[in-house]
């Protein structure tokens, strides 16, 4: 069994939706992160970082929310959601799912605490060239790989989402129809019930 841990205020939300895609089972173990849950030992020793998520799978053990989206698609969907290894495609797969931890998100936080810092030493460069980056990646759509859908939009996708959301990053025409697209997929409305029911089942939402 496909064990996450999972609250829905971490992460753990976004890789929720990459099993909602997958279709296969799997059970959430909560972990209260508002108490401390994510530093106990039991998760620590999954993760050394005592952050979420973390994903097991047998005796597979996966962290990091980008790795944990590559892993499923690549071991239950691999041809459909993850392109094959020699489809020319996987390049700009793993292009863009790499450039949602890698740029986006330390970007979006540099300008937000207002870092500084020279753009040619950073990995992420600066925030303009990568807000164009991102509309450039999705402007010929519907999905990064064209009309496929795939599990890098979970990733860039869900990083986007979470940007706007909190305004951290403005959404061009682009990315709100990109947004809309993704709302509307049965795996992320399903994600995005059973997140609100665990808010729910733990008084989150108060």
């Amino acid at each position: 069994m496909i064990t996450l841990y999972h609250h829905p205020f971490s992460r753990a939300a976004g890789s929720l939706w990459a099993l909602e895609e997958i279709g296969e089972p799997y059970e959430l173990k909560f972990v209260d992160i508002m108490k401390g849950g994510q530093k106990a030992a039991d998760v620590v020793a999954l993760n050394p970082m005592g952050k979420l998520p973390v994903l097991t799978d047998g005796d597979a053990v996966v962290s990091e929310a980008a790795a944990i989206c590559l892993y499923l698609a690549d071991r239950y969907s691999h041809g459909k959601l993850a392109p094959k290894l020699d489809d020319p495609k996987r390049a700009t797969y793993l292009r863009w799912s790499l450039f949602a931890p890698s740029v986006i998100e330390p970007g979006a936080l540099a300008k937000a605490a207002k870092w500084e810092f020279k753009p040619g030493s950073a990995g992420w460069g600066d925030f303009e060239t990568m807000v164009k980056a991102i509309d450039l990646a999705i402007g010929n759509g519907p999905y990064l790989l064209g009309d496929a859908f795939s599990i890098a939009d979970v990733i860039l996708g869900g990083t986007v989402r979470f940007m706007v959301q909190f305004k951290m990053l403005d959404a061009s025409a682009t990315v709100a129809s990109y947004l809309e697209r993704l709302n509307s997929r049965p795996a992320y409305q399903r994600a995005d019930a059973r997140n609100a029911a665990v808010r729910a089942e733990h008084g989150l939402d108060k």
